[in-house]
């Protein structure tokens, strides 16, 4: 996927230091995000360039086969079974090249964050532990970690140095709280960072959950 129209990037301010490429949930786009920038608050000496690419276009099974955009197919009511092993690794490769562009253009790997809602968390949180550099950090939002069955097997060298921040309503209908609470457990039991955070809403953010977020990426200490 090449920078231009399904990409929206957004710089905080000139020569940003930082990237946070973050990845939509099922049916949304580009620009589901994008408002949340402010909300954040962070400082004006952090400019951060946010990436928002737009999934492609597929037909969805658990949908009745209409087309969306998604990162990969949904074949069960439950979110985690029968799971769309080929669209989740091209999805994953997506966000590998957006990295890559973001080190070529001069922010190294350890600036560079991957983070996602819903379809797109779990994408982020996939390649973030499979990428060959060392990232700041993955942000999985109302999310799970897909193919989880293979992650010993591929996980990155540096995963135990990786900050992940997990944010899960309590109340979610589509990607159950237990998913989210399965996936923060299986990190912690490979020795890794994680925050994790559940909120009184279903699927969704809040204001609560992005403020927290803030906090946490300015803990990150970007430079």
């Amino acid at each position: 996927m090449k920078p231009g129209s399904d990409i929206l990037i957004v710089e905080t301010a000139n020569n940003p230091v930082a990237s946070i490429i973050w990845a939509h949930g099922l049916g949304a786009d580009k620009h589901d995000f994008e408002s949340i920038i402010p909300m954040l608050d962070l400082p004006d000496s952090l400019p951060i360039r946010f990436i928002f690419p737009n999934a492609p276009v597929r037909p969805i099974t658990v949908n009745g086969g209409m087309e969306m955009r998604g990162w990969y197919d949904i074949r069960s009511t439950s979110i985690n079974e029968q799971e769309d092993k080929a669209g989740i690794q091209a999805s994953a490769e997506i966000l590998s090249a957006l990295i890559e562009q973001q080190i070529e253009t001069g922010i190294p790997a350890s600036n560079i964050i991957l983070a996602g809602f819903s379809q797109g968390g779990a994408v982020s949180l996939y390649q973030g532990l499979r990428q060959a550099q060392q990232l700041a950090g993955i942000i999985v939002l109302s999310s799970y970690l897909p193919l989880h069955d293979t992650l010993d097997a591929e996980i990155s060298k540096h995963y135990k140095n990786i900050p992940v921040f997990i944010g899960h309503g309590n109340q979610d209908p589509i990607v159950p709280v237990e998913l989210g609470i399965f996936t923060r457990d299986l990190l912690l039991q490979r020795k890794m960072n994680v925050q994790f955070k559940m909120y009184p809403m279903g699927h969704s953010v809040s204001v609560d959950e992005i403020s927290d977020l803030g906090h946490w990426i300015k803990a990150l200490k970007l430079h």
